[in-house]
This record gives structure tokens, C-alpha cells and sequence, in this order.
């Protein structure tokens, strides 16, 4: 195997354990706070639910970013290639796994709120977004990656 190959390989798995991780500390956090929640207003669990599944998302990213550059995973890959899905997997699994944390935290204030009366279903799936967007640029920026290569 050349270097080129084990630094891609490497690069994809950091992409795929950072966002894996960083979906399951993410959903942990919106459950832990429905468990919680749950003892205010057992009616909205279906609202609480969603909130506490979305952080899940960026899991999915660092998957789809495996899927896009699987086929590049060759032996004739570059060094150049090899760093290309590298760095690109790297800057796509902390990202995920930063926005994926801190999701989860803005979605178990939602659920706290909701619980404690207020009408923030809607407005907490919009804050939620935000720190969604920044896995959304790291997940374009990896496709980008590999069109240049």
C-alpha cells in the first residue's frame, strides 16, 4: 500500500469516527434533556424527540463524504491525492463533531424551554441550523476537494 493510499484511508477515518462521535454526544445531550423534560410536559415528545435526532445529521456528513471520495481509493492515488482526502476528512470530522456537540446543546435548550412552557419548537429548530451550517460548508468543501482532483 503507498503512502498516498494509508494517508487517504487515515483521512477518511478520522472523517467518519469524528462525526460519528460527535452525532452520538450530540443526540445524547438532546436525550438526556428529553428524559428531563419529559417529567414537565410528556405531550411534546414527539417535539422533543426531533430536537434531540438532529444533531444525528452530521454522522450522516462524515458517511457522505466516505461515499464521494471512495473513488479515489486506488492504487495509482497521488501523494498529492492522498493528502487532498487527508485534509479534507480531517477538516470535515472536527467540524462535524464540533457542530454535531454543540447542536445538541442549542436543541436541549429547546426542549428545556418547551418544557417549561414557551412556544420554541420552530424557533429551536432555526437556531439549531446555525451550527449545522458550518458541517453543511465542511461536507461542500470536501466534494470540492475531490472535483479538483
Amino acid at each position: 500500500m503507498t503512502t498516498a493510499l494509508i494517508l487517504a484511508w487515515v483521512g477518511i477515518g478520522i472523517m467518519v469516527f469524528l462525526s460519528g462521535c460527535g452525532s452520538a454526544i450530540g443526540t445524547s445531550i438532546g436525550g438526556s434533556a428529553t428524559l428531563g423534560a419529559l417529567k414537565r410536559k410528556e405531550d411534546a415528545f414527539g417535539n422533543f424527540m426531533i430536537l434531540s435526532a438532529l444533531p444525528g445529521t452530521q454522522g450522516l456528513y462524515g458517511f457522505g463524504g466516505f461515499f464521494i471520495m471512495q473513488d479515489f481509493l486506488k492504487p495509482e492515488l497521488t501523494l498529492f491525492q492522498g493528502c487532498a482526502i487527508m485534509g479534507a476528512g480531517l477538516a470535515l470530522g472536527v467540524t462535524a463533531l464540533v457542530s454535531a456537540i454543540n447542536q445538541g446543546k442549542v436543541c436541549a435548550n429547546a426542549i428545556n424551554a418547551i418544557a417549561n412552557g414557551q412556544d420554541a419548537f420552530v424557533k429551536g429548530l432555526i437556531l439549531a441550523v446555525f451550527p449545522e451550517l458550518y458541517a453543511i460548508i465542511a461536507f461542500a468543501a470536501a466534494f470540492l476537494i475531490t472535483t479538483l482532483m
